[in-house]
């Protein structure tokens, strides 16, 4: 399911306008993303915990030339851990 189609089914289940429905998609998503930015975790309960994962630095190799090792930066990337009711209603 992309973006569209989940924007077209929440409207259709709540009885909302498309672009109500939107409104609220690019709002939450908006909220997450600043609050990721400032280091905290968003929880949704019965859903999912959004946080910020840090990964470490390390060696690769470069795809160009497998000989070659190259240094991988330490990063930060967002990280979802799903939540107990959303785990059991997928078992």
């Amino acid at each position: 399911m992309n973006r569209q189609e989940l924007i077209e089914a929440l409207a259709a289940k709540l009885g909302l306008s498309k672009r109500m429905v939107t409104e609220v998609l690019e709002g939450f998503i908006a909220i997450v993303t600043e609050e990721l930015k400032k280091g905290n975790n968003v929880t949704v309960t019965g859903f999912g915990t959004f946080r910020v994962s840090k990964r470490a630095a390390r060696e690769g190799v470069s795809p160009r030339n497998p000989q070659q090792r190259i240094e991988i930066p330490a990063l930060k990337v967002p990280a979802f851990r799903a939540g107990k009711t959303l785990k059991d209603a997928i078992r």
